[in-house]
């Protein structure tokens, strides 16, 4: 097949990227270095050092003899992405281009705009470039469990039946986001599903869990291939925060009571989902939502796992409570169903199979390049102000705590 990549050289879309390419399907990446200017913006790095994108490509295909077409360029500019769909002709489109996160688009009001546009746009940009010049193209879309929330009764995948006043009717699962990046996935997908109702397009929701991990088989090959690690309070997730603070001896931060839960998963399976959806495309006119997660924790069963695997290897781990910045229930039902993935072959890799090898080594690995300065949280849900985000910003850049 012919698969664009947007967003490809961010954490989910590299990983992607090479994996489809080491099976054999032409691949294109559609990218603009947003990414890696918004640590520069925040002050921060991700763990592992992450090679310039041309480096990467060149080692990957002087290792493996595949090519990988770059197109850089900005999603939100129309010109640009529809030339490059046109150009490329592709199969299937995995949109990975957005502005992934929460507290990012907490900080103040010119992130939260930022974050709606520059996701809201780029999608509404490719619906509009795949009915143009790519009709029968299949967009696989990443979205996000966090749609949902965290509702008093169980999660379907994407739908619902209900029954009213006497009558019934499936229509999508109703959405309780959380932030301003949340909001817009929930944008997102109330988009798709219009353009497949009204153009016959054809499209995958894929509502990702949690990711963690680095490694990949393809990763492996080069350390000029080592995927993201990211640990600050932005865009960090809370599992690998826990293992960098578990590596250099610094209690797990665990926000409120802890008892936030959420769907987890390995980036292996993040991948083979991936090739999954694009392997089995949806029927014109369909939009189709899978929950994409393998195991749900909340966030003090995390801090006990790390604390356990921290122990075994020597490490002392301590766990405090923080005030919760974010507006959200500490502690709640939450029954999230994830059957379609697996019932189309998905084969699980599990957390506590992962746990070491996986994060707390390389954790440990990398332990020179922690900075401490970005574990705790900045960012209030209920006070978010430019003035505030100046003084982080100052803080940040100086390297307070390094170390």
């Amino acid at each position: 097949m012919k698969i664009c990549v947007l967003g490809g050289d961010g954490y989910c879309g590299w990983a992607t990227a090479l994996y489809l390419s080491a099976k054999g399907h032409s691949l294109a990446i559609i990218d603009n270095f947003a990414r890696r200017q918004w640590d520069h913006e925040l002050g921060v790095q991700t763990l592992t050092p992450i090679a310039p994108l041309s480096e990467r490509l060149r080692v990957w295909q002087d290792l493996t003899g595949n090519t990988i077409d770059l197109y850089v360029g900005d999603v939100t500019d129309y010109e640009f992405l529809s030339s490059s769909i046109e150009a490329f002709e592709p199969d299937a489109v995995i949109h990975f281009a957005e502005q992934r996160a929460a507290p990012y688009s907490m900080i103040d009001r010119k992130h939260a705009v930022f974050t709606q546009v520059n996701n809201v746009v780029g999608t509404l940009n490719l619906l509009f470039a795949l009915r143009e010049f790519q009709p029968d193209c299949h967009l696989v879309k990443l979205g996000t469990m966090g749609e949902y929330g965290t509702p008093n009764i169980d999660i379907e995948e994407g739908y619902i039946t209900i029954e009213h006043n006497g009558r019934k009717d499936t229509v999508p699962y109703p959405k309780q986001p959380g932030s301003f990046y949340h909001l817009s996935k929930v944008h997102d997908s109330h988009n798709i599903m219009f353009a497949c109702k009204i153009w016959g397009l054809r499209a995958t929701d894929l509502n990702q869990g949690v990711v963690y991990g680095t490694m990949t088989d393809e990763v492996a090959y080069d350390e000029a291939l080592i995927n993201r690690f990211d640990y600050d309070e932005v865009f960090g997730t809370v599992l690998n925060r826990f293992c960098v603070q578990a590596a250099i001896g610094y209690p797990l931060t665990v926000y409120g009571k802890g008892g936030q839960t959420r769907g987890f998963l390995d980036i292996r399976d993040t991948v083979r989902c991936i090739e999954i959806a694009c392997l089995n495309p949806a029927e014109p006119g369909e939009c189709r939502v899978f929950n994409q997660f393998t195991e749900q924790f909340s966030v003090l069963e995390i801090a006990r796992l790390v604390q356990a695997a921290g122990r075994k290897l020597g490490l002392r781990v301590d766990i405090d409570h923080l005030p919760d910045p974010r507006v959200e229930f500490e502690q709640h039902y939450y029954n999230a169903k994830h059957s379609k993935l697996i019932d189309m072959g998905l084969e699980p890799h599990y957390l506590s199979d992962s746990l070491l090898d996986s994060l707390l080594n390389i954790a440990l690995k990398y332990r020179d390049r922690i900075d401490s300065s970005m574990f705790l949280p900045q960012v209030d849900w209920r006070n978010t102000s430019n003035e505030r985000r100046r003084q982080w910003g100052r803080a940040a850049v100086s390297g307070v705590g390094r170390g």
